[in-house]
């Protein structure tokens, strides 16, 4: 499977790396490393996707899990590309990337 990450979703991570690298340094490294591992998880078959509820779910959207921090790879699959719309934090501003579904 082909991943993209869009732009909207790469510049959410960066700032949460740094933000994350601000408050205890080596922390936004190791919060890059978990994205990337996801991304890999992304590319084979059957990766451990989530639904999405509500009107983003019924238009296909789906979570993947980062392992130790509090965020998901918001993912729409189109043909055989997977695109990471949004890199959200599981407790803030829930739902705010609804509108790029």
């Amino acid at each position: 499977m082909v991943v993209e990450v869009s732009k909207e979703a790469a510049q959410e991570l960066e700032e949460s790396a740094a933000w994350y690298e601000k408050e205890d340094p080596g922390l936004g490294a190791r919060l890059v490393d978990a994205f990337a591992h996801a991304v890999r998880l992304l590319e084979e078959p059957n990766p451990p996707l989530t639904p999405v509820g509500g009107k983003a779910g019924s238009r296909g959207a789906k979570r993947l899990l980062l392992h130790r921090f509090p965020f998901s790879l918001v993912t729409l699959s189109r043909g055989s590309t997977t695109i990471v719309i949004a890199f959200a934090h599981h407790s803030r501003k829930p739902g705010y990337w609804t509108d790029r579904v």
